[in-house]
């Protein structure tokens, strides 16, 4: 049974898979995150530009 473990534990196959997936888990977090972020300030600045359209009254 000790043989078998220590084999699993050595065993190298698939780590190149689990860092693929953590690195893109990250990628897809920050990208997120980032979304949003950019979303809330276009979302400020597009409401800024409508009130200063809308305050103008030259028609």
């Amino acid at each position: 049974m000790l043989k078998i473990i220590m084999a699993f534990r050595n065993d190298q196959s698939g780590a190149v898979s689990v860092d693929w997936v953590v690195l893109t888990a990250a990628v897809v977090g920050m990208s997120a995150i980032s979304f949003f972020m950019i979303e809330d300030n276009s979302m400020a600045l597009m409401n800024a530009a409508g009130g200063a359209i809308a305050a103008e009254n030259d028609f």
